[in-house]
């Protein structure tokens, strides 16, 4: 794994004294702050790619299982009629 520096300028001094805040908030350098944000930024599209596959692949599954319900349920009926209700 390749590591690289990355050197940005022209940023405002309030937004630098958030960022220095936010570091101090979570008791690490504004360096170490910096980092854990864009490696965040950097995968967060991919997680919620997964996330949204894993939530279309529920939702299929909550309608298959909706459809072998009904299903079920249509030959439950099916067999009361043809051997009769045994409750009657």
């Amino acid at each position: 794994m390749n590591i690289v520096d990355i050197i940005i300028r022209n940023i405002k001094s309030a937004a630098i004294k958030e960022i220095d805040e936010l570091a101090k908030e979570h008791k690490v350098s504004r360096q170490e702050f910096l980092k854990s944000q864009l490696e965040t930024l950097a995968f967060f599209r991919k997680q919620t790619d997964r996330e949204n596959e894993l939530e279309n692949l529920i939702e299929k599954n909550i309608k298959m299982m909706e459809k072998c319900a009904a299903s079920m349920e249509n030959m439950n009926h099916i067999l009361l009629e043809m051997i009769g209700d045994p409750e009657e």
